[in-house]
């Protein structure tokens, strides 16, 4: 069914703010599942209700008119009490909620995400779920866009708007090919010897370490930046250098795990916090349940199978 165009729809300020967020039609497009040709009638038919131009459409990237910058004010106050009315009418009877649109770091995306979709189905039988995998910086942009309803990911920072469930604390190690290092002697100087197989600074995690190396007036000779942990184990297996990584990354790409040697960081020690976050007060008790279901998929698929393993990790990586 055609919405009328002289109807103000929930659906056409939700185009609206995808658009004037994304800055592009298309991108709005994708970010809502929609043809780009059907967030343009969207946006024509919102025009003509209200009678005034919004968007600057043929200008790259689009832009907002005055009376775009007047509704994106007062659009983000619609749609927030419009989320919250859903998950209200939702909560009062969690098997009645419909729609569930989770993100999640793609360190957990095989160990753990399927698990947790299953148990969130049995449970919500009348629910259709999204799943956006993704690097945490992409995760909590899409959250904050109201893109996602809730993430998994590294914080960034706690957001005045967000509820933050902690998850899971991991400590950075050091990996190198299998018996270059001998763990008795100077690690660091050894480790030194061999160029650092970095992960990518357009990531935050990358640029956690490289900020963390530059504190401890580290400055590491480097060939290679990637943006896989697949990748980035394989050339350490080959002898090509050394990285820095965590156990989820370890966990992920575990078929390398024979041709290479994981070590305690040789200098002050780094860490990082998985959590689960949502908007606050829009989906009431929801997150605080994701996040229960969560911890024990973690401790059963990740943190006990990684002590085993290397049992130095038994100090620093902790359900929270």
């Amino acid at each position: 069914m055609v919405d009328s165009p002289g109807r103000i729809t929930l659906w056409g300020i939700e185009v609206f703010m995808a658009t004037a967020d994304e800055r592009s039609i298309s991108a709005a497009a994708r970010r809502l599942g929609a043809s780009p040709s059907a967030v343009s009638q969207q946006l024509t038919n919102l025009e003509g209700a209200l009678g005034a131009t919004l968007l600057q459409r043929n200008a790259r990237p689009v832009r907002l008119t005055p009376a775009g910058e007047i509704l994106h004010r007062r659009a983000k106050v619609i749609l927030n009490e419009a989320a919250q009315a859903r998950a209200e009418l939702a909560m009062s009877d969690l098997s009645a909620l419909t729609r569930f649109r989770l993100g999640m770091i793609e360190d957990l995306e095989a160990d753990v995400t399927p698990q947790l979709l299953t148990h969130l189905a049995a449970e919500l039988s009348g629910c259709q779920f999204l799943l956006e995998t993704g690097a945490s910086h992409a995760l909590h942009d899409q959250l904050d866009a109201r893109a996602l309803d809730v993430i998994v990911a590294a914080e960034l920072g706690a957001e005045d708007w967000a509820e933050v469930h902690p998850l899971l604390r991991e400590g950075f190690v050091a990996a190198a090919p299998r018996g270059e290092i001998d763990p008795g002697g100077d690690v660091l100087r050894q480790l030194k010897r061999l160029p650092l197989v970095q992960y990518t600074q357009r990531h935050y995690m990358g640029r956690l370490v490289m900020a963390h190396l530059a504190r401890q007036n580290l400055a590491l000779a480097h060939r290679f930046e990637l943006d896989s942990y697949h990748s980035i184990l394989a050339l350490v297996g080959q002898g090509a250098g050394w990285t820095i990584l965590t156990p989820l990354a370890l966990m992920r790409a575990r078929r390398f795990a024979e041709r290479i040697d994981v070590l305690e960081l040789p200098f002050e020690p780094l860490s990082r916090t998985i959590s689960l976050t949502a908007r606050r007060d829009i989906l009431q008790s929801m997150p605080a349940h994701v996040a229960d279901t969560l911890k024990p998929i973690l401790r059963r698929n990740i943190v006990e199978p990684a002590i085993a393993r290397h049992p130095f990790l038994e100090s620093t990586l902790k359900i929270l």
